[in-house]
């Protein structure tokens, strides 16, 4: 019992020392993500992009993403986390710089694509990163902390992106071009600030004594044994084993059905609230920007509510169901009212409950599929998935082209939401798939 208090209090302290830092880390990236959504406001009408050209363009980004996902963890594990995150850093940073220079549709999408590419390997080396220093039984926990950047983004995002536009005609740039400079210049030098902070592993951190190293890499080292374990008991493993598997490409075309909603809201919101209500020609962009902080609020409550709830009931299809039933009657009330605040309360809702899938959706998923093709088809699930990033942006957008207002892009991303209760109705557990453990809903997404 000592041992456990000393390790736990050890682990508290190393939280302290690297999660804050490391979630700022991920603010930025989720930052230069999404910042192309609160850019859109002035820059489609500078540039004379069309929807269907910023839909496709916000999208693309996820192509390259997934692309290069895979290689990028293979990278990873040569170069190390802390030198690779260091390194993509600095490479997004500039390509963020790169799009005050953009004039075409063409060249929005080539940076839009090489964007996705270099932040493909920021998350999984991130996690990476956590298993140095976290044993099994408390890294879900590092990771959920690590993850509450999703919704501080949101909320930062819309404070930034406020204060950037507001500066138009500053040094004679556009407000926009501001956006990209403002969200592109802290990438490269967190970049650098990786490599004074960031220690590479236990053995080289200066605020460790020799004993408190040696506790961290004996239960790190023996976390890791116990969860190859299960690939050594001769049964049917690999790569290709996994993707016979139905209940992978079941939990694939879910997980793409939410994405397409959670994207397709995330990168539109903005320019939805300033087309939506009776009064939408009255609002400016930086309004518009800071109206979009409210909805970013309700993702993070959604996150914590739904996912506190499954945890408390051990319960995750249901909650994977409720949180898109959740975004379903969002987006249908937002679509049907001409009232400003009743479609503001219908934003919320959505985003509500397409964030608050997200931690049930991947407890679900490992109560799903057999233990042996966990790594593997998590890593395919994700990938695929998450192509509904490039979907939901380029279908609003498209829709958006040949229709008044968005009310008919939101019925794409409603009958995402209803494919995703259908998908969730129809997984049920594995046996033998958690061995007895209970999942936790907090569980990372890409």
């Amino acid at each position: 019992m000592e041992t456990d208090a000393y390790e736990s209090k050890l682990l508290a302290r190393i939280t302290l020392r690297l999660i804050p830092f490391m979630l700022a880390l991920y603010v930025i990236s989720y930052l230069d993500r999404i910042n192309v959504s609160f850019a859109a406001l002035a820059m489609n009408q500078d540039l004379g992009f069309s929807d269907a050209d910023f839909g496709l363009g916000a999208g693309i980004f996820f192509i390259g993403y997934c692309i290069f996902g895979i290689p990028s963890n293979l990278v990873i594990e040569r170069l190390g986390a802390r030198r690779w995150i260091a390194g993509i850093m600095v490479v997004w940073g500039f390509l963020t710089l790169l799009f005050c220079l953009v004039e075409t549709p063409f060249q929005f999408c080539a940076l839009r694509l090489l964007l996705g590419i270099a932040e493909a390997g920021f998350f999984p080396g991130m996690l990476l990163y956590l298993t140095y220093w976290f044993p099994g039984k408390y890294y879900g926990s590092a990771v959920a902390r690590f993850m509450t950047a999703i919704p501080i983004s949101g909320i930062a995002g819309s404070a930034i992106a406020a204060a950037a536009l507001s500066m138009s005609g500053a040094a004679g740039l556009a407000g926009w071009k501001w956006l990209f400079l403002v969200t592109g210049a802290p990438a490269i030098v967190c970049g650098f600030l990786v490599l004074v902070l960031l220690p590479d592993r236990p053995a080289t951190a200066s605020f460790l004594s020799p004993e408190e190293v040696e506790i961290i890499e004996k239960a790190s080292s023996s976390s890791r044994e116990k969860e190859a374990q299960p690939q050594k008991d001769g049964s049917k493993t690999g790569f290709l084993h996994t993707l016979s598997n139905p209940l992978v490409w079941r939990s694939a075309a879910l997980y793409f059905s939410l994405t397409v909603s959670m994207y397709g809201f995330q990168l539109w919101l903005p320019q939805i609230i300033k087309a939506s209500g009776s009064h939408a020609r009255g609002l400016d962009d930086t309004t518009t920007a800071l109206l979009a902080a409210i909805p970013a609020v309700f993702q993070a409550l959604g996150m914590l509510v739904i996912a506190r709830s499954s945890d408390r009931r051990g319960e995750r299809r249901l909650h994977v169901m409720a949180a898109a039933a959740c975004t379903f009657a969002g987006l249908l009330l937002s679509m049907t009212s001409s009232h400003n605040i009743v479609q503001m309360v219908g934003l919320c809702l959505a985003a509500f409950g397409i964030w608050g899938s997200v931690g049930p959706f991947w407890a679900l998923t490992r109560e799903t599929l057999p233990r042996r093709d966990h790594a593997t088809g998590i890593a395919v699930i994700n990938s695929v998935g998450n192509l509904g990033g490039f979907a939901g942006p380029y279908l609003v957008g498209l829709v958006k082209a040949g229709s008044q207002g968005f009310a008919a892009s939101l019925v794409v991303l409603a009958i995402s939401s209803v494919c995703a209760m259908i998908l969730a109705l129809m997984a049920k557990p594995s046996s033998g798939t958690m061995d007895g453990e209970a999942p936790s809903s907090r569980i990372d997404k890409c």
